[in-house]
């Protein structure tokens, strides 16, 4: 797939009324990394989310480490659409990223395509247990580095730190801007089909 989301969709208003395809797609990562924020940035519709307050009840159950300015978290997960085509669409649900909510994952995998693994250079070890998951469940996936104003590691320092086969993309991003964030997606597609081209590959 060669061409844009960008050239394909005419803006944030736009919602194609049919589709032959709906593609179900996860975004996962750890607390604080940025899902629900690119779920907005990305959305041609009015994502739902189910972000709540955070309160003293969160204290001592859920690491604010890295991200103490946080003041809001998911708590079941966000939702958004945006169309590729005439004939495809990409659902788009964000999961919660707080140990508490991971029961909640498989029950969003159940049906989903492929994932984007959402990192936070200053807490990679956040992501483990999303990897751990998609590879439990033979779930495709990508891995994006989310931009929280510069990194002092390469692309290929995470790759080796999250122990990630040469084969899974490993891109970075911007959560917060749209573009970025479509690129992801667009990884995501490209990547689930090569995979299925290969499975079909004499």
């Amino acid at each position: 797939m060669h061409s844009t989301v960008s050239e394909q969709t005419a803006g944030r208003d736009h919602l194609r009324s049919t589709a032959d395809n709906g593609l179900k797609i996860v975004i996962v990562g750890g607390f604080g990394v940025g899902k629900t924020t690119m779920v907005r940035s990305v959305s041609e519709i009015r994502p739902l989310n189910t972000e709540e307050t955070m309160t003293r009840a969160g204290i001592g159950v859920d690491d604010p480490s890295g991200v103490e300015s946080k003041s809001t978290t998911t708590v079941a997960f966000d939702f958004g659409r945006i169309s590729i085509n005439d004939q495809a669409v990409l659902y788009l649900f964000g999961a919660p990223g707080q140990e508490r909510f991971w029961f909640l994952w498989d029950r969003l995998f159940s049906g989903t395509l492929g994932a984007v693994v959402l990192v936070d250079t200053r807490r990679l070890d956040d992501s483990w247990y999303a990897i751990d998951r998609l590879e439990h469940h033979r779930m495709p996936f990508i891995v994006a580095r989310n931009d929280f104003g510069g990194s002092h590691h390469t692309l290929e320092q995470v790759r080796e730190a999250l122990d990630l086969s040469p084969d899974v993309p490993l891109i970075d991003c911007d959560a917060r801007d749209r573009d970025s964030s479509k690129k992801v997606l667009i990884a995501l597609v490209n990547h689930l089909y090569a995979l299925s081209a290969r499975e079909t590959t004499p």
